[in-house]
């Protein structure tokens, strides 16, 4: 039988964990942070705060590292720009440049050196305090008719437990991803028994941990408690592993479809599906398309 409902307890923190060096798109992240590259006419990150809104997100907390000044800048005013747009008369893409810097209330905290995943979650810490709060990686552009996150949330209510995003890929991509070991307990809810980090062989099964996660305050005492593992990276895997020896942990399989962003396929893959579905664009999109590929 499901768990009796608990009662609710209201997220209203995000963590977007952004300090990384962005190497699978070098030279071009040489100078622009990877999260500031353009998926049509939007950087990657701003899809996935926009998704933490629309999920009835309030506050974002942005894990930067060195040369990541220009998330910053997106998200904030711009009077110069906006001064200038206006002068020429240009309303419509100043309500949009307007919009931008209104999204959400922003904090921002850094990662002096790059440690890994759970080391960026757990440089929130202070900003979070003791609350569950939600994590969104930016590679992942989920499209889907209900924001990932409150899809999320809604198992939240229910389990008041963790939540991971899962999704099923192939087995010759299991040592890609962070892999689940679970029990089905409802359409599409796994209760995890176990994760493994990228693994090598015998993976435990092909329910991969993509890029949206739900977590209590406990995880940063797990964080604490885990050794670094290749690289010196704490992984925030490891960290759930060892959340999970006092805490039930719960995975979600999404709906929605999903652009690994972080790729260069995927990034590509994205800018062509979003572009088809804009109103603007997607009729010569289309039929570029169409011409080269025959």
């Amino acid at each position: 039988m499901p768990p009796k409902k608990t009662p609710e307890r209201v997220i209203t923190k995000a963590v977007f964990p952004s300090a990384g060096m962005g190497t699978r798109f070098l030279p071009a992240t040489k100078a622009i942070p990877k999260e500031m590259l353009p998926v049509v006419d939007k950087p990657l990150i701003q899809y996935t705060v926009e998704e933490a809104k629309k999920s009835g997100i309030e506050d974002i907390i942005i894990i930067t590292g060195m040369g990541k000044n220009a998330i910053e800048d997106h998200f904030d005013a711009s009077f110069e720009l906006e001064a200038m747009l206006k002068e020429k008369g240009k309303t419509e893409i100043l309500k949009t440049v307007r919009e931008v810097s209104n999204l959400v209330h922003f904090s921002y905290t850094r990662q002096k050196k790059p440690l890994g995943l759970g080391h960026a979650v757990l440089c929130s810490k202070r900003l979070v305090g003791n609350e569950p709060f939600a994590v969104l990686l930016g590679d992942d552009i989920i499209i889907s008719k209900a924001p990932v996150i409150k899809q999320m949330l809604r198992i939240f209510d229910r389990y008041n437990s963790s939540i991971l995003a899962v999704r099923a890929v192939p087995k010759n991509q299991t040592h890609l991803y962070g892999i689940i070991k679970g029990e089905k307990t409802a359409p599409g809810v796994y209760k995890v028994l176990d994760l493994v980090e990228k693994p090598q062989k015998d993976a435990p099964s092909n329910l991969a941990v993509i890029g949206r996660y739900i977590l209590t305050p406990g995880v940063f005492k797990a964080i604490e408690n885990t050794k670094p593992g290749r690289g010196g990276e704490i992984q925030l895997t490891d960290a759930l592993r060892i959340l999970l020896k006092t805490e039930t942990i719960y995975a979600y399989e999404f709906e929605g479809e999903r652009f690994d962003a972080g790729d260069k396929i995927g990034w590509l893959k994205a800018n062509i599906s979003l572009g088809l579905k804009r109103p603007d664009i997607k009729i010569e999109l289309r039929r570029f398309v169409k011409k080269i590929t025959g």
